[in-house]
């Protein structure tokens, strides 16, 4: 595949999503050529299941159902989406992937990293992203810009209590430690311009030959 991977990390709040959106105009306004997309979603099958997973009425969804159900929207979505368009030299920008796994259902919701890992290398197969941003904000700061930021979707995972978000910040920063080469870490507290350059800084080595 001759395009790149880049995948946008972080808990609930960090404003990853809204990063993505800003960073990938730049770059379209630069000559790139740029798919923005999401997990879970991003396509028709998946998107459905991200409503099963995410709808706050499902609360009595068990932990294993709900890593599996990642699982079966990430393969399709890399299948259907993001396969595609990396094979066509863009840069693909996804908000979340397999690390969200890792952090939300391997350690938050206690399953072990390394048996979430194994689930979603059936899923993935050797697809894994060049360049991971994580969007670093402590949690008790990105809820409280959930809860002032009335338009955002709303989710199941925004009910959480503070200690199981507490765990997803400790299992990110985990990560960035075990695949340092891969995983860069931003701090996530300032503007979302500040945000957006710190991202556009760290991902310009990547570049280059991927202009149009």
């Amino acid at each position: 595949m001759t395009g790149l991977f880049v995948t946008f990390e972080g808990g609930e709040g960090a404003g990853k999503s809204s990063v993505l959106k800003e960073l990938g105009h730049q770059l379209k306004e630069e000559g790139y050529p740029v798919l923005e997309t999401r997990e879970p979603g991003g396509i028709e099958i998946a998107e459905k299941i991200r409503h099963v997973i995410l709808e706050p009425a499902h609360t009595a969804m068990d932990s294993r159902t709900e890593a599996l159900l990642y699982a079966a929207a990430r393969r399709q979505h890399l299948i259907e989406k993001v396969i595609p368009a990396l094979e066509q030299g863009m840069v693909v920008l996804c908000d979340r992937f397999i690390d969200s796994s890792l952090a939300y259902q391997g350690y938050a919701r206690g399953l072990g990293m390394d048996d979430v890992f194994k689930i979603n290398e059936f899923a993935i197969e050797s697809c894994m992203p060049e360049v991971t941003f994580l969007f670093d904000i402590q949690p008790e700061k990105g809820l409280a810009r959930i809860e002032a930021n009335k338009g955002r979707e709303q989710n199941r995972l925004d009910l959480e209590k503070l200690d199981f978000h507490e765990k997803v910040y400790q299992a990110y920063h985990t990560l960035a430690a075990r695949y340092p080469d891969r995983i860069q870490v931003i701090d996530a507290s300032p503007s979302i311009e500040t945000v957006k350059q710190a991202a556009y800084d760290k991902l310009l080595p990547y570049l280059p030959s991927l202009k149009k």
